[in-house]
């Protein structure tokens, strides 16, 4: 049985998108263009209708489909990281045009939502000492985007 393929809806800016995604994360690239042979709500003939792509190993279709459904944070993608530097490095390629927002969240140029989220805190938040878990969720809201030190901090303050 082949994975979920998760298709996100553009304005016309799938490949654009597709590549800035691709060239940001690990076991990413752009698969398939794919051009529509008749005029669509979202291209003209000719024009980009769709894109293939992995990330993280995931497989993604953009679809070029118009400016019917534009994204909402109702759903975001989320980007595990593994060090400060990488959280810093997402953060920058994804604020150039897009919109910090809170606890990790951004908004792209594209109108995605993305949580670029210390893979640490992924677990902390399940600390069986509820203090703990509690301190860091309490650092989390304080910020826009997440401070590695920061919420280890609050997580061993007693």
């Amino acid at each position: 049985m082949s994975p979920l393929c998760t298709c996100l809806w553009f304005d016309g800016k799938a490949e654009e998108a597709a590549r800035l995604y691709t060239s940001l994360l690990s076991d990413s690239r752009v698969e398939t263009v794919n051009r529509s042979p008749v005029d669509t709500p979202g291209a003209k003939a000719g024009e980009v209708i769709t894109v293939e792509f992995t990330l993280n190993g995931a497989p993604y279709l953009g679809l070029n489909g118009g400016a019917r459904y534009p994204f909402t944070p109702a759903v975001s993608l989320i980007v595990p990281c593994d060090d400060q530097a990488e959280i810093d490095r997402l953060w920058a390629a994804f604020a150039e045009g897009g919109t910090p927002v809170q606890c990790g969240w951004i908004t792209d140029r594209y109108g995605l939502s993305w949580q670029i989220t210390p893979r640490w805190l992924l677990q902390a938040i399940k600390d069986p000492d509820v203090a703990r878990a509690k301190r860091v969720m309490e650092a989390m809201f304080d910020m826009v985007k997440l401070d590695i030190a920061a919420l280890e901090a609050a997580y061993h303050r007693s």
